[in-house]
């Protein structure tokens, strides 16, 4: 009938990543090359530190126009209080992740490891896929409602 869909069958394993000792104008050039918004920040053991984006790369600019900055390192500009998931967390769990923060991409560790991504964008296909294959959507709503009474969190 349905797959109760986790963050291990949702996300993008093949990313981008950045060390933070990369230089902050070598890593902005990564992320238009690869026409991301957005990549994770790790060490040599794949440890994750945080997020390097669109956004940092604002601060980056206007910094650099009023300031003179000792370092053009990435750690000097990423966000490290970046919100995370385990490869358990389901579906309605991120979605409410992504409800509720203005991120747009969430790191999934294992162990303080980084081992995947999922954006609002890679739920969506998910959802819409589960949605597509149900034989009518009364019965996905259903499916839906079940899960989120199994969470005692209702779906606002």
């Amino acid at each position: 009938m349905y797959t109760y869909q986790l963050a291990k069958d949702i996300m993008v394993t093949k990313l981008v990543t950045l060390s933070p000792e990369v230089d902050v104008f070598k890593a902005i050039d990564l992320l238009l090359k690869h026409r991301i918004s957005g990549a994770p920040v790790i060490d040599a053991r794949r440890n994750f530190l945080g997020m390097f984006s669109e956004k940092n790369c604002m601060s980056v600019l206007l910094e650099s126009a009023y300031e003179q900055h000792p370092t053009t390192h990435l750690y000097a500009f990423m966000d490290v209080e970046v919100p995370t998931i385990n490869e358990d967390a389901d579906l309605l769990d991120i979605a409410r992740i992504f409800r509720d923060t203005h991120c747009r991409r969430l790191p999934v560790i294992r162990k303080s490891k980084l081992v995947g991504q999922i954006s609002r964008r890679d739920l969506l296909k998910a959802a819409h896929s589960m949605m597509a294959s149900a034989p009518d959507r009364e019965s996905t709503w259903l499916y839906l409602s079940s899960i989120a009474e199994r969470h005692e969190a209702p779906i606002v």
